[in-house]
C-alpha cells in the first residue's frame, strides 16, 4: 500500500482566514496526487481540526473517484472524551464512511500514542500533504519525521500567486 498512499497531518485550529484556502489546496494536492500518481489510499489520524478537514474531502472525493480509500490510524479507543456533541457527530460520520479504521493502542489514551500514530501513518504512506504553520507542535514533528524518511510532501497552505 505504501507506493499508493499519502497522509494528513495538521493543526487542529485553523484561523476563518485559511479555510477557504486551505481545502482548495488540500482538494488540488490530493487530486494531483490521484491523477498524477496513481495515489488511492489516504490515511488520516481522525483528529479534530485539518484531519477532519482533510477526511471529508477524501469522502467527497470518492464520488468522483470510487478507486480512492480513506484510512483511519487512530491514536486510542476513547480519543473523543473531551469532545463536544458536534464534534463526536461528525467524527462519526467519518469513521462510519472510512475504508478501514487502525487503532494504534488497544486501550484508552496513554501518553506518547499520538506519536505512535503520526509514526505509523508516515511509516505506511509514500507521500504527505501537510498544514503546517508554526514549528513548536506534533504537526511539525511528523514533517521532521517524514523528510528524515525522504516522505514527499506537500506543505499548506501555500501563498496565493
Amino acid at each position: 500500500m505504501k507506493n499508493k498512499s499519502c497522509f494528513f497531518t495538521g493543526h487542529r485550529i485553523i484561523p476563518a482566514a485559511h479555510r477557504e484556502l486551505l481545502i482548495n489546496q488540500t482538494r488540488d494536492a490530493a487530486l494531483w496526487l490521484i491523477e498524477n500518481r496513481d495515489i488511492t489510499d489516504f490515511i488520516a489520524g481522525g483528529a479534530l481540526g485539518y484531519d477532519t478537514l482533510a477526511e471529508m474531502l477524501i469522502l467527497r472525493l470518492r464520488g468522483q473517484y470510487p478507486q480512492i480509500k480513506l484510512h483511519l490510524y487512530l491514536p486510542c479507543h476513547n480519543q473523543t472524551a473531551k469532545w463536544n456533541k458536534a464534534d463526536k457527530a461528525l467524527w462519526q460520520r467519518i469513521i462510519t464512511n472510512a475504508d478501514s479504521i487502525r487503532y494504534i493502542t488497544e486501550g484508552n489514551y496513554i501518553t506518547g500514542c499520538m506519536q505512535l500514530r503520526n509514526k505509523a501513518m508516515v511509516n505506511d504512506a509514500q507521500y504527505g500533504i501537510v498544514y503546517l504553520t508554526h514549528r513548536r507542535s506534533g504537526t511539525y514533528n511528523t514533517v521532521e519525521l517524514a523528510r528524515s524518511q525522504g516522505r514527499v510532501l506537500a506543505l499548506l497552505p501555500r501563498a496565493k500567486h
